[in-house]
């Protein structure tokens, strides 16, 4: 499971809180680390470029979503550079692509490792959900008690047995 997640995007756009608050209900325990970066406009590319090698040069950064809301084909065009593509394919995290919206492709969602339809949906594919893991967790917990069950009755069974024949096999005092 991912401890540290990085992202890079905007730190003041609504793809920043939707990310915190979807990371925040499923998995928790996971720690954001955000990368500020332009995500619009003629100087964004470079600075993108220069939040994923931030992320890729920290310890610890399981997974990396590199995330902008929809827009139009020159909102989105950043994520056509080739210095970004570079970066992303360089990474040594897994990266997660969520540029636009379903419809938008972008050349980092060809050169991520995964793609998703939206930045919520990244979110949700780089952290488990906690609810699942619960579930996970209490019906291992209820198949290892039935199993220890089952053992305990076999082995009190095999006691019994081995005292039955300790007597039929000891000597007639009489």
């Amino acid at each position: 499971f991912p401890q540290r997640v990085g992202v890079v995007t905007s730190p003041t756009g609504a793809v920043w809180g939707d990310i915190k608050t979807v990371v925040a209900r499923r998995y928790p325990l996971a720690e954001l680390v955000l990368a500020p970066a332009k995500v619009q406009g003629a100087d964004a590319a470079p600075t993108i470029v220069e939040a994923l090698y931030a992320l890729n040069g920290l310890d610890g950064i399981d997974v990396i979503i590199v995330a902008r809301g929809g827009g139009s084909l020159e909102d989105l065009w950043p994520f056509n550079d080739e210095r970004v593509a570079r970066a992303i394919y360089a990474a040594t995290a897994p990266i997660i692509s969520a540029v636009g919206h379903e419809t938008d492709t972008t050349i980092a969602d060809l050169v991520a490792d995964c793609r998703a339809a939206t930045p919520s949906a990244a979110a949700e594919m780089a952290v488990p959900d906690r609810a699942e893991l619960a579930a996970g967790v209490q019906a291992y917990g209820q198949t290892l008690s039935t199993r220890t069950s089952v053992l305990l009755t076999r082995g009190s069974e095999a006691i019994t047995q081995l005292k039955a024949r300790q007597v039929r096999a000891g000597p007639d005092l009489d």
